[in-house]
């Protein structure tokens, strides 16, 4: 009489050795996030691939195996495709440039009548809210930056002289292509223009080593004149 066998899982099958290349692609370079996905992903398969083995219902085994393929390829997306925060953790930061700025500062004063004519600034006073124009031109006397600055209630001025650029850093240098001009006075009895240090037909820019300097910028400042107006009428002084 043909005997029939409960199915039975064969204690003697072996399980083969699931071999899994642990070599991490030359062509990627992991972070720890990759690495330990890396390494999960691999000791998660194994197992997925020996609860299979074990099982010899045919209808559960292919189930299985599509779960375990379809499980192994989303787990192992990250390290197929290495996300771009990894590159950036090792790609060179550029180095952040520091902005240079040319100024030119001074003062502007209105001349006594006692020293009208002359050059002399002895007992001038300060102007607040004058005038003051800065030209470049460059080595061809082309102006390449024109801009009229206004003094403060102390008479001084501070001209950022932004956007100015030299073609030639010799020639268009702004103690060669650079100077400071008298505009306007608010001051109705002291608005004659004067030539004291050249405000007439520009002053000429000096360099006295004074330079600002910051984290991202630096300021290099060049002094013009002091400059000046002139009254318009002076009463002659009377001499007994």
């Amino acid at each position: 009489m043909l005997q029939l066998r409960s199915p039975h899982v064969n204690q003697n099958l072996q399980t083969p050795n699931i071999i899994v290349d642990r070599q991490i692609p030359k062509a990627y370079k992991y972070g720890p996030l990759q690495i330990y996905l890396h390494t999960t992903t691999k000791h998660f398969c194994s197992l997925l691939s020996l609860k299979y083995l074990s099982c010899n219902n045919h209808h559960k085994n292919m189930a299985s195996n599509q779960l375990t393929i379809v499980i192994c390829s989303l787990l192992l997306l990250p390290l197929v495709f290495p996300s771009t925060a990894a590159y950036n953790e090792t790609a060179p930061t550029k180095p952040i440039e520091k902005k240079v700025d040319v100024v030119v500062e001074g003062m502007v004063y209105c001349q006594s009548c006692k020293y009208s004519g002359s050059w002399s600034l002895t007992g001038a006073k300060p102007i607040p809210s004058a005038k003051v124009s800065v030209i470049c031109k460059n080595s061809n006397k082309q102006v390449t930056f024109y801009k009229a600055f206004e003094t403060d209630a102390y008479g001084y001025f501070y001209a950022n002289l932004d956007g100015f650029k030299m073609s030639n850093n010799v020639l268009d240098h702004p103690l060669h292509g650079c100077h400071a001009k008298l505009v306007s006075s608010p001051l109705p009895n002291c608005s004659l223009l004067s030539n004291i240090n050249y405000g007439l037909y520009g002053a000429p820019l000096r360099f006295k080593n004074k330079v600002l300097r910051g984290t991202h910028y630096e300021a290099v400042i060049y002094a013009a004149g002091p400059l000046a107006f002139r009254p318009a009428q002076c009463t002659p002084e009377s001499h007994v």
